[in-house]
């Protein structure tokens, strides 16, 4: 079989894409360079000039206009250049030649050639397209900027429609885009149920009514729904651990050259220094940041809510202690600290498995108080209730902090429901220790703010405990900053999973988390790219859309 190109029979639309995009850009680095000063005097030389019916001179830019538009454009036009060429030149072999492996000539040299040929010729283009930029209203320019976003995302929304219809056929993105078929079908249903029923739904609701709320969550939902139906064989096309000798760092839709029955016939993003598939790792990856992240983010909550809301409530000697604590744990440094909790010298003293047996009973803490301080004039309903779900959740936690063979094993098998691995286990216990302080610190804050309130007065006059006026009075109205700071600390515990990975620290060395494949493919960086590119984009895009999802939730939270 012939290799896939990228776009197959759906070529013709990518410079259509590529000219949008790049006009975007353009028309973006101008509405920055004129927004640097005042606009005013601008805009009534305009009206002006309209009405006179006069051509308007040339404003000449201020300093920080004309350095600022200079080093933007000049990085700009750098960027097209090394981008590849009609005659197939790609970047990397435009900086060989610029500078050659047999050039002698000393590094002073090849810096003043460089700025002479480069830089300052850049430079100068850069600050004529400034010159321009000057002569446009800011008005048309955001106009420009909207039309051109538009553009682009039709363009993308058809070649992906496109390339899931006709498959192989429209290359690698249209056969991607089939293998993501579920996915687009469950964004589809979501994002209609969502904005259909949005004025029932609350916060989550009016998140339909930010831009940069939705494309965020598009983001993050495209990576949820990716990993859950990755993990049910829905998309991925080979095993992510299988090796295939003869495919080891092929190019993106590279054919195998004997694919068995059943198998499929392509490596979509092509192989990595072991053979195997970049695209199928990519998925599975995902599913490895669905499983923890999340997770990991709602356990440190736990404990920093738990903790801080006591903290910030009744002030005083308890309030010293616990931020001492906190401060104590921030104050020392966070990647040091993950490599010390990861390292197999710690692991075998079972250090992990206790801290996990002490953080993970916060959630048992956490409801029980919660039921109890709901229902505690109802003593028939509470009993009952909280031997339901205590129950239930102490079950969950034997469970969750037994593992065989381990310092911590309180449950026999037939009673165990599943063993975490080893190394997920203490990857999880790492996340939760160090994000736990600086929860407890901002629901600290919150408390102490809420606390003076009126109707937290008014509680204490109806006669209501500490602990309902706790989580049932001060919570309540701390979440729209808890819920962004959630979605915030999703985002940088995925980072935090993905430096561990790349640390090879924690997670298996087999495993395809994106942090162990950009780590495993950097060593070939220079030559082949893909490799580590793509795992390094899927993980920028996630965390771009949790921050754009936390941006949309804190403007709908600050109007609510």
């Amino acid at each position: 079989m012939d290799p896939l190109t990228w776009t197959g029979g759906l070529s013709f639309l990518v410079p259509i894409l590529g000219i949008a995009v790049f006009l975007l850009i353009v028309a973006s680095i101008a509405s920055i360079v004129v927004s640097l000063n005042d606009r005013e005097a601008e805009e009534v030389a305009w009206a002006g000039a309209a009405q006179t019916q006069t051509a308007l001179p040339l404003r000449l830019p201020t300093l920080s206009q004309g350095i600022g538009g200079a080093l933007m454009f000049g990085i700009l036009l750098w960027i097209v250049m090394l981008f590849p060429t009609a005659n197939g030149i790609a970047a990397p072999e435009v900086l060989w030649d610029l500078f050659p492996p047999d050039d002698r000539s000393s590094g002073w040299e090849k810096t003043l050639n460089f700025v002479i040929d480069i830089a300052i010729p850049l430079l100068a283009q850069g600050f004529v397209l400034t010159l321009f930029a000057m002569l446009i209203p800011e008005t048309f320019l955001s106009l420009c900027i909207r039309v051109l976003l538009v553009v682009a995302l039709v363009v993308v929304v058809v070649l992906v429609v496109l390339g899931a219809l006709m498959g192989q056929s429209a290359g690698i993105l249209g056969a991607a885009s089939l293998r993501f078929v579920p996915v687009w079908i469950a964004l589809i249903v979501t994002f209609a149920v969502s904005i259909r029923y949005k004025r029932r739904l609350g916060l989550y609701g009016k998140l339909f009514d930010s831009t940069v709320g939705m494309i965020g969550f598009g983001l993050v939902m495209f990576w949820v729904f990716a990993g859950v139906f990755g993990a049910l064989d829905l998309i991925v096309t080979h095993d992510s651990l299988t090796q295939i000798a003869g495919m080891k760092n092929k190019v993106p839709g590279f054919a195998l050259s004997s694919p068995e029955d059943g198998q499929y016939g392509f490596y979509l993003l092509g192989g990595d220094n072991l053979g195997r598939d970049v695209f199928s790792r990519m998925v599975d990856g995902a599913w490895v940041v669905v499983q923890i992240a999340p997770l990991a983010t709602v356990f440190a909550f736990m404990v920093g809510i738990t903790l801080g809301l006591p903290a910030g409530y009744y002030g005083g000697r308890l309030d010293t202690i616990l931020s001492f604590l906190a401060n104590l744990i921030l104050a020392f440094p966070v990647i040091l600290l993950f490599y010390l909790l990861v390292t197999p010298e710690i692991i075998a003293t079972g250090i992990p498995n206790y801290m996990a047996t002490v953080l993970f009973v916060f959630p048992l803490i956490f409801f029980g108080v919660l039921l109890n301080s709901r229902f505690h004039t109802r003593p028939a309903l509470r009993t009952p209730l909280l031997a339901v779900v205590l129950g239930s959740v102490g079950w969950l936690y034997l469970s969750l902090i037994s593992e065989v063979g381990s310092k911590v094993h309180v449950l026999p098998g037939f009673l165990d429901l599943f063993d975490v691995p080893g190394g997920i286990l203490v990857v999880f216990v790492s996340v939760v220790f160090v994000n736990s302080p600086t929860v407890f610190r901002i629901v600290r804050g919150l408390a102490l703010d809420i606390k003076t309130r009126d109707y937290v007065a008014a509680a204490q006059t109806r006669g209501e405990g500490p602990w309902y006026i706790m989580l049932w009075e001060i919570l309540p109205n701390a979440r729209g900053p808890l819920i962004v700071d959630f979605c915030l600390r999703i985002g940088y515990t995925t980072i935090l999973l993905g430096t561990l990975g790349f640390f090879g620290l924690g997670l298996p060395p087999e495993s395809p988390d994106w942090g162990t494949t950009i780590n495993d493919g950097r060593k070939l960086l220079t030559i082949f790219m893909h490799p580590a590119l793509v795992p390094a984009l899927a993980l920028l895009s996630l965390v771009l859309g949790l921050n754009l999802l936390a941006d949309g939730l804190r403007e709908e939270s600050l109007r609510d």
